[in-house]
């Protein structure tokens, strides 16, 4: 869980909006949008390889210290990008604008660690149910993201649920405490792949 890093981002206002904007991606530059926190939304740009440098360790759920024209720096958390469909490369992204002092609800992405006995000596296969899970709290308790311990996947009988999570302090998880989150399904036999085949 990464709850310290600051992730910077320089960003500029554009005047050119519309179908004018390839200009502006002809320049390695990604149009973007910043709203919230009851402010006027404003419209940016930022450079492309910067952006897609920080969103790859911030993603969707660490605070970003967007600064527009040298001006002071604001807290921002990135909305997942708009990409081409061909290139994959990102074409637009929004800007949340944070208040501090608020709480804000948001996903915190979940990241599998350890091994499972039921998948390493047992042949079993690791199903996950979840990839994120949504919460509430203040902008400086987030991290970016939260650990689920796939050790305790002995056998097939065992599951891990939201319960079972180790939420970080001043975080509260929304969603239901019995919702499932990983588990270890049985191989399947001979016959089973047979009448799938």
């Amino acid at each position: 869980m990464n709850k310290n890093k600051t992730y910077s981002l320089k960003a500029s206002k554009r005047e050119l909006t519309g179908k004018k904007v390839k200009k502006i991606r002809a320049e390695g530059l990604i149009p973007a949008s910043l709203y919230g926190s009851k402010k006027d939304p404003a419209i940016i740009s930022v450079k492309r390889r910067e952006f897609e440098k920080v969103f790859s360790e911030a993603g969707t759920s660490s605070l970003i210290d967007l600064s527009i024209d040298s001006d002071n720096s604001i807290k921002v958390l990135s909305q997942e990008p708009q990409n081409n469909p061909i290139s994959g490369e990102a074409i637009h992204v929004d800007f949340y604008r944070i208040d501090m002092d608020n709480k804000i609800k948001t996903e915190i992405p979940l990241n599998v660690i350890g091994t499972s006995e039921a998948v390493e000596q047992l042949g079993g296969n690791l199903v996950k149910n979840k990839d994120s899970v949504d919460v509430e709290c203040l902008p400086g308790d987030l991290v970016s993201e939260i650990d689920v311990d796939i050790t305790v996947l002995k056998t097939f009988d065992v599951t891990i649920k939201i319960s079972d999570l180790s939420i970080p302090k001043g975080i509260e998880v929304l969603n239901e405490p019995e919702d499932m989150i990983a588990l270890v399904e049985e191989p399947r036999s001979e016959e089973e792949l047979a009448e799938l085949g």
